[in-house]
Order: structure tokens, then sequence, then C-alpha cells
């Protein structure tokens, strides 16, 4: 079961993000390649964007903060929802973000700005969109959903309205299995974390939407339901995705980036010292003695740095 304390870290998390900065640190400049850097040398200023309430990405992201940082760059994470990432990164308010997920979850703002992005690769390539209930439900699949939605108080309980797993939840999981007449509660990351808190408290069943990787899986009693219609798609990918000058302006992070890979084992070992076992929001200290404890696989996603 999550702790309590971390619980409050989620939520109060979930109100800080709100308070969405625009990207006035921004390293991309005037868009014209020539950011703070200008035409001595690659910028030292970075600007990464991450979701609000998407933990997976705000762990890679503290983790690349950390790593650039101590490659001498200044780093400023700035949270947003994923319609003002894209665009932010459309418009050079950031650099780049982690936690693009395709060829599904992210797919319609790809399709509508990725001509102005760059697309850096996929670093995991094992990410699902997921219904998930307590473990004990009486059902395994959503095909069994509808015909036992009173023993789920007839809700779902969903996340953020601009998120891709919304989208697919609307516009594909229930239409296919006959949900409409199931409540769908659009809220938020931390919402809905608060509400399975208070279901496994009270031993209720509950049906959330959720996705892999999440320490959820780690933190309380629950399993996936099955999808035989596939209205969830296939297992993503976990993109870094950079501003259209990226490459330009930050030629060395860009090959980094470009290069890196990080199995769902070690993402799941980073969330949890970060999310489960830490009650604050200042992940520095949590982050470096991650580091420090997989200080051979860190040291390879720099590898040829030239230090």
């Amino acid at each position: 079961m999550i702790k309590k304390k971390n619980l409050t870290r989620v939520l109060g998390l979930g109100l800080a993000a709100g308070l969405v900065l625009t990207g006035c640190s921004s390293a991309g400049g005037d868009g014209d390649g020539d950011s703070n850097g200008g035409d001595e040398g690659e910028s030292k200023e970075i600007s990464i964007a991450v979701f609000n309430g998407w933990d997976e990405g705000i762990a890679a992201s503290e983790l690349w903060k950390a790593i650039l940082e101590e490659q001498g760059y200044e780093v400023e994470l700035e949270y947003a929802d994923p319609a003002a990432v894209y665009l932010g990164l459309t418009e050079d308010d950031y650099d780049v973000t982690l936690d693009t997920w395709l060829p599904i979850t992210h797919a319609t703002y790809m399709e509508k700005y990725g001509d102005k992005l760059t697309d850096l690769g996929a670093w995991n390539d094992e990410a699902a969109l997921t219904f998930a209930v307590n473990e004990d439900a009486p059902i395994d699949s959503i095909a069994e959903l509808a015909e036992n939605a009173d023993l789920f108080n007839n809700e779902i309980i969903g996340i953020e309205p601009g998120a891709g797993l919304t989208e697919t939840t609307e516009e594909a999981v229930i239409p296919t299995y006959g949900l409409e007449d199931m409540d769908y509660t659009i809220s938020s990351t931390p919402a809905m974390l608060a509400e399975l808190q208070s279901a496994t408290d009270n031993g209720e069943n509950i049906v959330v939407t959720l996705w892999r990787p999440h320490w959820a899986y780690d933190a309380f009693p629950i399993k996936d339901l099955e999808d035989p219609e596939g209205a969830l798609g296939d297992a993503e990918g976990i993109h870094a995705v950079g501003s259209n000058n990226f490459e330009t302006n930050f030629p060395e992070v860009n090959e980094w980036l470009t290069n890196f890979e990080m199995s769902s084992d070690l993402l799941y070992s980073l969330e949890n010292v970060m999310f489960n076992e830490y009650d604050g929001d200042d992940y520095g200290p949590i982050v470096e003695q991650w580091i420090s404890d997989n200080q051979e696989y860190v040291d390879g996603l720099t590898a040829g740095s030239g230090e």
C-alpha cells in the first residue's frame, strides 16, 4: 500500500504543477538556431518540459537534470500539460521533453506538431496503457466490466483531460466494450491515485485508467484487466522529443538522448526511491544517491563526451 506521506506528496505535486510555468527561462532562443550560447558554441542552458502527473517523465527528467548539471549545463524543469508542452516546443518555449508515448498515446500531438519537432527516439519500449482494478476484483477483463459495472460503483476513474490515455479511453475503450452507461470521471493523476488509495483502504472495488511503467503497481494491490479487443493499443515506446532546432542548439545532448536507453526495471527502481520511499519534493539528493548506486549505467549515458 502506498504510504500516507507519499499520497500527500502526490497531491501537493498536483497542486503545484497546476501553476504552469510558461517557459520564460527557455534556452531555445528565437528559433533561428542561435540560442543562449550564440555562435560561440553549444548552449549550456536547457529547459526540460515535464508532463504534470506523469511520474516516469518526472523520474527521467530529474535523472537527466542531475546528469547534465554534472556535465556543466544549467537545467530548468518546467511542468505543463501535454498540449502546452508540444505547442511550447514548437515555439522554443521548451527545449526537450522525455515523455512522448508513441505510436498511440501522443499521436495526435505529433500529427499536429511533428514537422516542427525532433524525435530523438525511444528510450523505453515497454510502455503500455492499462485499465487497472484491485487485485481481488471479481473480473479479469475489460470485456466483463459493463455487466459488472455496479460492483465498481458504475464508475471509471480517469486522469487529466489532455492526456492521450483519456482520449484513447473515450474514443476507443468505451465504445469498443460498451461502457457508455458507466460514469467516466476525468480529473487528474493525483486525484485518481487518491481514489485508488481510498478504495484500497476501504477494501472496495475500483477501476482506474493507468499505465506501465508506474510506481503504483508496486504501491497498491492492483492488477491489469485484459484487453482482448486491443482497444488500448500495443506496447509503446517512450520517446525524447526536442524542438525543431534541438540538434543544432544542443548537439552533445542530442547525441546522448538519441542513444539513451532505460529498462522498466531500472525505471521502477528510480521511481520507487523518489515516490515511495521519500516524502518530499526536492529530488536532487535522492537522485544523486540512485546515481551512485547505479554509477556504471549512468556513466554509460554520456560515454564519448570527451571527458
